[in-house]
């Protein structure tokens, strides 16, 4: 049975504190869609199980990963040597986590005895001070700290505190939360510019994200002042990290960390002072996503204008039309503006995530719709694209062009895998996939004193007393099929509805109470004031595939274009199309049609259907490489489908940019 914790009593306070935008309660929206619940369904009912089985060690045909055993080691509860990765906890924390948000929307209950079961063991590894590390407590106790660059010690903390956090509100159970928080508590001593601290920062940031999700739900103000601490340090003068790094002489735990600088770690300079997105892709967005926090919390104005800048530059110049961002496989970063090339991009998983997150932060910062533009970019393409429809299998690096045979071992492709995986020795994508979908609410509905916010079109019911004033919303999306949704709204007291107005969708058209309703974006959102009472509200997005063509610069997509209905993005698959893509050429003047849906895709998704050529090279003999250039062109039907559902269908050729015919 559930109980109130001390967590809870001081949400509850801390929302009628906020008077800016904030996301709900999981509780209180329920998903409904056929495309997204399938999803989320497959969170509880496989993707958990599955994971729980690899934390243990019990997948079949995968490596143990020892993860579960080494807290067992460090609690004395068993002889052993430690296994894996530095920074393997956090596979568990992430897993608490996800399986908290189930426990949540009520479909983790089962879940509930396991993860008590590991609280006690975490409890029993816990040191006095707080600390909680396997690697540092079973193989290397006396370098705790001294290792920032790598150590992932922080990080760790990081995902601990998320887990925590979650599991407080989602069962009322404390324990956890207290160990997290001893552990926050050592990390605020430890850590700072006092006598006898250690002047350090991240060498990979979460838990500066972190500590201020911990102050939220706490209204503890250590842990807002010790984040900011973390982000305003990093990149000062004298450079911690870049002192660690000339102080060893070679790698600990990372070789290619060799060529580790300091814009791979955000570090060049300090945060607020940067203009470029750089470095490794998922460690960026978990500190700019602080830093928006940070900016929110603060209301710090210097913060905010490097948040702008940092995202401008980012969706402006480096992100792929999935959303993907990160184009190197070489230490999973940002290269330059524009440098997006298809087919050796990396694109990791938890990059997407962390986009997500930085998105719906910057979003509530500024009160504007349009970040939820590209949060909705990445959510139905890379996040989706990262599973498979059964939720077993995963892909850490979400590429937008596939040939399979390059993809082998020890060639400048070896990183990109042409099939999903049933696991990874480095398995932080898994788990960040099943906690953003079993969290996904947070993303589709927000709310401040004035009224509610409508930030995404995905089918749900919401339930919630705003400010004293009952709401109730029943919302129907029939976006990727016909372009409409519709709105039944119920609320006892006057309320502000704001629905996000999509780039796709500047059209947009509005009827409230069957009558056309005239609206002017604010920041993005039409705004429409409601009487008490029920109301009814159905758009009518204008919605059609299109073709969609890349900036001059992207060297990668000239003279190619892709194809978008809605947030979608499409590909051409080998099972629909033949094998050689790349011979195929559209007509940019060519008629997008909906096609019928496959039944072995969720949510009635259509299929796109248009006219192009197979062109052809006939002026090479047999057994030569090159010859005469001579060509043929024959007329074929173009087959496209969404990029989410690729590889589904067996391993084959790829591609999302697709050769022009002019």
């Amino acid at each position: 049975m559930k109980t109130e914790c001390l967590l809870t009593k001081k949400y509850e306070g801390a929302l009628g504190m906020e008077k800016e935008i904030r996301p709900l309660k999981l509780q209180q929206v329920k998903v409904t869609d056929p495309l997204f619940g399938h999803y989320i369904n497959k969170v509880s009912e496989v993707m958990l199980v599955h994971q729980w089985k690899a934390l243990n060690d019990e997948l079949e045909g995968t490596d143990p990963t020892g993860c579960i055993k080494n807290f067992r080691i460090a609690a004395g509860l068993q002889e052993g040597e430690r296994q894996g990765v530095v920074f393997l906890d956090t596979d568990l924390y992430k897993w608490i986590e996800s399986a908290a948000y189930c426990i949540a929307i009520g479909s983790g209950t089962q879940f509930e005895g396991k993860i008590d079961q590991v609280i006690d063991i975490l409890e029993k590894a816990q040191e006095k001070d707080g600390y909680l590390n396997t690697y540092f407590q079973i193989t290397a106790p006396e370098k705790k700290w001294t290792n920032l660059v790598e150590g992932h010690e922080l990080y760790t903390s990081g995902h601990m505190i998320e887990a925590a956090v979650a599991y407080a509100l989602a069962t009322g159970k404390e324990k956890f939360l207290q160990i997290a928080m001893r552990n926050a508590d050592l990390i605020c001593r430890v850590f700072g510019t006092k006598k006898g601290q250690i002047p350090g920062v991240p060498g990979h940031e979460e838990i500066e994200l972190a500590l201020i999700k911990l102050y939220r739900w706490t209204r503890d103000d250590k842990y807002l002042k010790q984040a900011d601490y973390f982000v305003r340090q990093r990149g000062t003068a004298p450079n911690y990290l870049q002192n660690e790094i000339d102080g060893r002489k070679n790698p600990e735990f990372f070789p290619e960390f060799r060529n580790y600088s300091m814009k791979y770690a955000q570090a060049e300079k300090p945060p607020v002072e940067q203009t470029e997105a750089e470095g490794h892709a998922v460690r960026a967005m978990y500190l700019y996503s602080a830093m928006a926090d940070l900016a929110k919390w603060q209301q710090d104005k210097e913060m905010e204008k490097a948040c702008d800048r940092l995202w401008d530059n980012m969706v402006g110049k480096r992100m792929y039309i999935t959303g993907g961002i990160g184009s190197s496989g070489f230490l999973e970063c940002f290269t330059t503006d524009y440098d997006l090339p298809n087919s050796t991009n990396y694109c990791e998983t938890c990059a997407s995530v962390g986009m997500m997150m930085f998105g719906q932060r910057m979003a509530a910062l500024k009160k504007n719709a349009s970040y939820y533009d590209t949060v909705e970019r990445v959510l139905y393409n890379t996040i989706l694209a990262a599973m498979n429809l059964e939720g077993d299998r995963y892909f850490y690096v979400n590429p937008l062009e596939m040939i399979p045979q390059f993809c082998t071992e020890n060639t400048y492709m070896d990183h990109v895998k042409p099939v999903r995986q049933k696991w990874f020795s480095v398995a932080c994508c898994p788990p960040n996939l099943a906690r953003t979908l079993a969290s996904l609410s947070q993303y589709l509905y927000a709310c401040d004193e004035k009224g509610i916010y409508i930030n995404q079109f995905i089918s749900s019911t919401l339930s919630v007393d705003n400010s004293g004033r009952e709401i109730f919303v029943e919302l129907k999306s029939a976006l990727l099929t016909d372009g409409t949704v519709d709105i039944r709204i119920s609320t006892l007291q006057a309320t502000d509805i704001r629905i996000r107005v999509p780039a796709y969708a500047k059209d947009m058209e509005i009827a409230l109470d069957g009558e056309k309703f005239s609206y002017i974006a604010d920041n993005n959102y039409a705004v429409i004031a409601l009487k008490g009472g029920k109301h009814r509200i159905e758009l009518n997005m204008g919605v059609h595939p299109r073709f969609v063509a890349a900036d001059h610069n992207v060297r990668a997509d000239a003279g190619k274009v892709a194809v978008m209905h809605g947030p979608m993005v499409y590909c051409l698959e080998e099972a629909d199309n033949g094998q050689n893509l790349s011979d195929i050429y559209v007509d940019t003047d060519a008629n997008l049609l909906k096609g019928k849906a496959y039944e072995e895709f969720p949510g009635e998704v259509p299929a796109i259907e248009y006219e192009g050529y197979r062109v052809k090279s006939v002026g090479i003999e047999d057994g030569s490489l090159y010859g005469e250039a001579r060509f043929t062109k024959k007329p074929v039907k173009i087959r496209a489908v969404p990029y989410a559902f690729w590889n589904n269908r067996g391993i084959g050729e790829m591609e999302v940019w697709q050769n022009i015919s002019i």
